[in-house]
């Protein structure tokens, strides 16, 4: 996220919506992340989406450490170092995205909408992250929120990339010995395996994305 900010080609769609939210308020940058990510766990309820210790660490952490990247983050100078910086924050948040849902911890709030849309619709994470972002994108827009190519970018890149890295970073816990046991025709070993603290959203979502 300070990487995107600081590329200064436009903010990841979030961060659009976090900027025009921040543009009439006297929070700070991650301290609107925040809150944001608190408000958005209220439109779990209706997907049955259920928070973890991932989805906790989402809120809290953050936040906090936006704020202190941005302290010591420049400003990336001439358009060969934004490219660079854009294109890291796009990949490596992807690359968070798949570790820390394939943990199955719990996602944060937002991933949580993610999740859990995937497996009530039945849609492909490439399909419904794309069109989160762009719903994000054009309320942030309207709030006063920046956007520039490296907007455009995130908002059609973040959705196939986590689609690519969520299924290679996803615990297996047990997966593979069931298909064994189901393959012989025990039907009890069934369906997508979760653990306790697990939603079967994010169980879902991990398979929909291989």
């Amino acid at each position: 996220m300070a990487l995107m900010i600081r590329a200064g080609l436009g903010l990841d769609p979030w961060d659009v919506f976090h900027q025009g939210l921040q543009e009439r308020t006297p929070l700070s940058f991650g301290m609107v992340t925040v809150a944001v990510g608190a408000a958005v766990l209220l439109l779990w309820w209706p997907i049955r989406q259920r928070p973890g210790l991932g989805t906790v660490s989402n809120v809290v952490v953050i936040g906090l450490a936006v704020d202190a990247s941005l302290a010591f983050l420049p400003d990336a100078h001439g358009i060969g170092w934004q490219a660079v910086f854009m294109v890291a924050s796009v990949v490596l948040n992807a690359v968070a995205g798949g570790a820390y849902i394939g943990a199955r911890f719990g996602p944060g709030p937002r991933d949580g909408l993610m999740t859990g849309l995937v497996a009530r619709t039945g849609r492909s994470v490439r399909l419904v992250r794309t069109g989160i972002e762009l719903a994000v994108l054009a309320a942030g827009v309207l709030l006063g929120g920046s956007a520039g190519i490296g907007t455009v970018v995130y908002a059609l890149g973040i959705g196939p990339l986590v689609q690519v890295f969520l299924p290679l970073f996803t615990v297996p816990h047990g997966d593979k010995e069931r298909a064994r046991v189901a393959r012989r025709g025990d039907k009890r070993a069934t369906g997508p395996r979760t653990r306790p603290h697990e939603t079967p959203a994010v169980a879902a979502a991990a398979s929909a994305a291989e």
